[in-house]
C-alpha cells in the first residue's frame, strides 16, 4: 500500500474538498426543498408552454418532493410590480413569488433595486452543461452576477419557402437587393412589436460603425451618429417593402399568414424552431425553412430568477436546476412539446442529443443594452410611424 506524505495528503484534500463541499451543500438544499411549495410566476400565453410547465410540475413533485404552483401571467411586469410593492411594504421574507421567468428590462429593474438573490445560478449542479458561448452571464448587456439561471434561448430567424427563395439573402445588403428584385414581398412587423424591434437591433448591430456603443445605454450626444447607418438603410429599404413601407403587419403571426398565401417571400420569428413547428401543424407550407445572416443573428437567453424575499428559495433552486437538466431541456426543445431551443452545450452532455434538435444555427449576436429598445422604437415612430 503506498504511503502519503503530509503535504501530499493536504494536496489531495485541497483537490477533493471543493467538489465534496459543493455536493454536500446541494444535498442540504435538496433536503430543505423537500415539502416546500414553489410559486413560479411565468408568462401563460402559450398552450405549449403551459403544458410543458405542467409536465415539469409533476416531475419535480415525484423526484424532489417540491410542489410547483404555476402563476400564469399576461406579462412578467405584473410580477415585477408585485415584488416591488412587497419591498416597499417592508416584506423582506415570505414573499409571494419564489421563482420568476424573466429577462431584459424586467431583470434590470429588479437587479438595480437589489430585489433578487445573487450568486446562486452558477452553483447549480447542472450549470456544468451550460453553453458558455451563449449570452448566459449577461442579460441585454447587464451582468447577471448569478442572479439568473438560463432556461432557454431564442434567436431572430427568417422564414422562407424553397420554391420562392432557393437562395436566401445572407447579409443586410443582400436583403436590400432581394427586396428590390421582388418588390412588395418583404416587410417586417410594426414597432413596438418585440420581433420588429429585434429586427431593428439586428440591422443596427451589423451596420453601425460603433458597435461597442450598443453595450451601454444610448448617449444623446452620439445617438444620431451611431444610428445613422440604420436610418439610411431603412430609407432605401422601405420603398421596396409591402405597401411600399406605408403600412406594416401587426405581428409575426400575420407575416406567417402572408408567407403561406404567397403575399410575402419572408417572415420573421424569434424562435428558430418556429418554422418546423408550423410546418408540422400544417400552418406553413411544407417547403418552409429557417435561415439567418452568415455573420450572425441577434439572440438572447431567457432565465429564471429568485426574488430576494422568496419564501421557498431552496425549492426554487431545485426547480431551476431541474429546468437546466439534459432531460428537461431535451423535452422542452422537442418541437412537438414546446420547441424552445436549449441553453446547454450538447457536446458536454452524458448522452447524445437527438439529431433533429441539433441543427446548426447562425452565430448568436448578443443584444444591445436594454435601454436601446425604447430609444430605437421612439426614433422609428418619429421617422416612419405617421406613414
Amino acid at each position: 500500500m503506498p504511503t502519503f506524505s503530509r503535504s501530499m495528503l493536504w494536496m489531495t484534500l485541497l483537490a477533493v474538498t471543493p467538489c465534496a463541499f459543493a455536493s454536500t451543500q446541494w444535498q442540504q438544499t435538496e433536503q430543505e426543498a423537500r415539502g416546500q411549495t414553489v410559486w413560479f410566476n411565468a408568462w401563460g400565453g402559450d398552450p405549449a408552454v403551459n403544458r410543458y410547465l405542467d409536465w415539469a410540475s409533476s416531475e419535480v413533485k415525484r423526484d424532489y418532493g417540491v410542489t410547483l404552483k404555476i402563476v400564469r401571467l399576461a406579462d412578467a411586469a405584473d410580477a415585477v410590480k408585485r415584488i416591488q410593492t412587497e419591498a416597499k411594504a417592508g416584506r423582506t421574507k415570505g414573499g409571494s413569488v419564489d421563482l420568476l421567468w424573466v429577462n431584459g428590462e424586467n431583470f434590470r429593474t429588479l437587479k438595480e433595486a437589489n430585489l433578487l438573490q445573487t450568486g446562486w445560478a452558477q452553483q447549480l449542479p447542472n450549470w456544468r452543461y451550460v453553453d458558455l458561448q451563449k449570452p448566459v452571464r449577461e442579460d441585454f448587456s447587464i451582468p447577471t452576477d448569478g442572479a439568473e439561471s438560463p432556461w432557454g434561448s431564442a434567436q431572430l430567424t427568417f422564414i422562407a419557402r424553397r420554391e420562392q427563395t432557393p437562395q436566401p439573402p445572407q447579409t443586410p445588403q443582400e436583403l436590400l437587393t432581394f427586396a428590390t428584385a421582388h418588390p412588395g414581398t418583404v416587410t417586417y412587423p410594426r414597432p413596438p412589436d418585440f420581433t420588429a424591434t429585434a429586427f431593428l437591433e439586428q440591422l443596427l448591430l451589423t451596420l453601425t460603425q460603433q458597435p461597442d456603443a450598443l453595450k451601454q445605454p444610448p448617449d444623446q450626444a452620439t445617438f444620431a451618429n451611431v444610428t445613422a447607418p440604420l436610418w439610411s438603410y431603412l430609407d432605401k429599404l422601405h420603398p421596396q417593402l409591402w405597401r411600399k413601407g406605408s403600412d406594416f403587419p401587426a405581428s409575426p403571426a400575420r407575416m406567417d399568414d402572408m408567407l403561406a398565401n404567397g403575399t410575402l417571400h419572408l417572415s420573421l420569428t424569434f424562435n428558430p424552431a418556429h418554422a418546423s413547428q408550423k410546418v408540422a401543424r400544417g400552418e406553413l407550407p411544407k417547403d418552409s425553412y429557417s435561415f439567418g445572416f452568415a455573420q450572425g443573428m441577434i439572440g438572447n437567453v431567457h432565465f429564471v430568477a429568485i426574488p430576494a424575499n422568496a419564501r421557498s428559495a431552496a425549492g426554487a433552486k431545485v426547480v431551476a436546476n431541474f429546468l437546466l437538466s439534459p432531460q428537461a431541456q431535451q423535452h422542452k426543445a422537442d418541437p412537438a412539446v414546446w420547441g424552445d431551443p436549449t441553453v446547454l452545450d450538447i457536446q458536454k452532455l452524458p448522452h447524445p442529443w437527438p439529431a433533429a434538435q441539433a441543427e446548426t444555427a447562425p452565430p448568436v449576436l448578443a443584444e444591445p443594452h436594454a435601454a436601446w429598445v425604447n430609444a430605437l422604437e421612439q426614433e422609428w415612430l418619429r421617422r416612419y410611424g405617421t406613414h
